[in-house]
């Protein structure tokens, strides 16, 4: 079996991404199980496998992620607004809507703050 090193979870990480871009979730997300096993404390690995996790349909797994990652950043606006789409994937509109605008407060891209519907009050 071969060593592994720190430079092992980064090769991981590295072919992670690139297997997400590549439209292969279920594969990413086996990477990264080794790297956050390894490094639990390693929020960009655990923010790529909630991606992964939402590519792949498991909305209760990239629920989970995602909030982990904002436990740790609070301000993150990317996590927050895909957290939104998470809940909105899940029929869960209240909670969507709470995170979008957070996102949109956070950095008021054009996807956020259309996806805030601040103009909307329903």
């Amino acid at each position: 079996m071969p060593e592994i090193t720190p430079e092992t979870h980064v090769i991981d990480f590295r072919a992670a991404e690139q297997l997400l871009a590549a439209r292969d979730p279920r594969g990413a997300v086996k990477l990264l199980d080794t790297v956050i096993a390894a490094h639990p404390e390693n929020t960009a690995a655990r923010l790529l496998r909630a991606r992964a996790f939402f590519a792949a349909a498991q909305l209760r797994a990239a629920e989970l992620e995602f909030s982990i990652v904002l436990e740790r950043e609070p301000d993150n606006a990317f996590a927050h607004f895909a957290l939104a789409r998470t809940y909105e994937r899940g029929a869960r509109p209240e909670q969507a809507r709470r995170h979008f605008r957070l996102a949109a407060a956070l950095d008021p891209q054009p996807e956020y703050v259309a996806a805030a519907r601040f103009d909307k009050d329903d």
